[in-house]
């Protein structure tokens, strides 16, 4: 399958004889990066050649681009450079390199491209939340810092956002990308789980078999449950038992031993939650839904801050431990005593501080990590509070609040709420069955997505971000679609 999307035709074809002389020019380049870099000790010219064919490709075609760069979703490696910089190689690099191309091409082809995608108002609130991301950054107390977050997110949604509504439009591209992403996705779960098996599926030992592809089990787990709609629902796109559809459900089956085996709270409570939002989309609930959470949400809030209630909640110092069994991690998650979950309480508590010190314009976009010490309640101290990998809040709705102030917070919850709406509407007005399928997994894995962003800080991560936004293009793209169907 991934040699049939590689086989897609150019959009600008090459001159007769032209093809020998960029073949041996081509060849050249990589024989001399070679010998240099070893002559050297300059490893890094060996990815020379890799650049210079992402740009002959980028040239004829940049679609192929868009779906290589999906292809190296899965093998993303995280290279922590000077100053505490972390970057995803080589993803947000080619993430760049089509931001870049993308602007060249709508500065060439603007005037024939089509308007309503950038007219909708999914795609309208995005942009109010990116502006809002700026404006703030403008205000930030680190505004280097809010500059380079800001920037970051830019290439992160031109890309998966309004590159991929160019191009995925049809079943066939969505079905496409999912075998393009499904390959390293499968490799990757077979080396974790042959690298598990050999400390006996450890509990104590998943986060150390997960290195260089992800960052620790959570980062894996989630990757897995928020692909899983998307592989489910192509083998609908093939007859029963047919070669693509029994690949895709031993994926499958393969997709749901790795979730097992990762032994992470989030993914088996997001895929429940997943498949009873199956349901409240097929029964039109998806308002009631929203309108209990936020109300539930109010209260709760309202609850705590009450008579500072949240202090009721402080663990004890020396119960709140890193447990090494499952099924204790699970029991200790019941008494407030995992010291992940009461880690998550002590920096929840500091951006509650934080809101209340700057609740308009907040403290600036990824800034929280920078600032946040100075505002926690010692009694919610647990033994990992130094926080030495530097990781965030872990909440993203309270993050974009103590980042981005109220407004910020209620654009980021608006645009959600937008696009679940919007998205169960669409399944409903949709009659074609392929699409409606698209509308289907892009709905689930967005209900995914933002479950666990009330315990995760994920969107900024290539791994999961780059599926938040692709499911808002694709569901904006059948809309789209439908409304040439029933116009007269």
């Amino acid at each position: 399958m991934i040699k049939k999307v590689l086989k897609m035709p150019y959009r600008t074809a090459l001159p007769n004889g032209q093809t020998g002389a960029l073949l041996a020019g081509f060849s050249a380049i990589t024989i001399i990066s070679i010998m240099v870099g070893i002559a050297g000790n300059w490893w890094f010219l060996a990815g020379v050649p890799l650049v210079v064919l992402a740009g002959y490709i980028a040239i004829v075609d940049f679609r192929k681009l868009f779906y290589l760069l999906f292809f190296f979703v899965p093998l993303t490696v995280e290279i922590w450079l000077p100053n505490g910089v972390v970057t995803d190689v080589p993803t947000e690099q080619m993430a760049v390199a089509l931001t870049g191309i993308y602007l060249l091409y709508v500065l060439r082809n603007g005037k024939a491209m089509r308007s309503d995608f950038v007219k909708h108002p999914i795609t309208l609130l995005l942009l109010l939340h990116l502006g809002w991301l700026f404006f703030t950054a403008l205000n930030s107390e680190n505004f280097i810092i809010s500059l380079k977050f800001s920037l970051a997110k830019t290439w992160y949604v031109t890309p998966f956002y309004f590159l991929a509504g160019s191009i995925l439009k049809k079943e066939k591209d969505v079905v496409n990308l999912t075998w393009v992403v499904l390959v390293p996705l499968c490799f990757t779960i077979v080396y974790v789980l042959v690298r598990h098996a050999a400390v006996g599926f450890s509990f104590a030992d998943v986060n150390t078999v997960m290195d260089p592809f992800y960052r620790n089990k959570v980062a894996y787990a989630c990757m897995l449950t928020v692909f899983l709609p998307f592989v489910w629902y192509a083998r609908k796109s093939y007859r029963r038992f047919s070669r693509p559809w029994l690949v895709l459900a031993g994926a499958t089956v393969l997709i749901l031993i790795g979730i097992q085996f990762s032994y992470t709270r989030a993914a088996y409570g997001t895929l429940a939650i997943a498949a009873g939002m199956y349901l409240v989309v097929r029964w039109r609930l998806m308002k009631w839904v929203l309108t209990g959470a936020a109300i539930a949400a109010v209260f709760y809030v309202v609850g705590m801050v009450r008579h500072n209630n949240y202090l009721d909640q402080k663990p004890t110092y020396e119960k709140t431990i890193t447990h090494h069994n499952f099924d204790e991690l699970l029991e200790a998650t019941t008494k407030g005593r995992d010291v992940s979950t009461m880690e998550r309480v002590y920096r929840w508590v500091a951006g509650g501080q934080m809101v209340g010190e700057k609740p308009w314009l907040g403290f600036g976009p990824g800034t929280f990590t920078y600032f946040y010490k100075t505002y926690t309640v010692s009694g919610f101290r647990t033994y990992v509070s130094d926080n030495k990998e530097g990781s965030g809040i872990h909440c993203y709705y309270l993050m974009t609040l103590v980042e981005q102030g109220f407004f910020g917070a209620l654009l980021f919850v608006a645009l959600i709420f937008a696009v679940l709406l919007k998205g169960e509407a669409v399944y409903h007005r949709t009659t074609d069955p392929a699409r409606r399928r698209m509308v289907l997994a892009a709905l689930l894995t967005t209900v995914t997505i933002d479950t666990l962003l009330l315990i995760n800080d994920l969107v900024e991560t290539d791994k999961i971000g780059s599926f938040f936004f692709l499911c808002m293009a694709i569901i904006v793209n059948v809309d789209l679609e439908n409304r040439k169907v029933t116009s007269p």
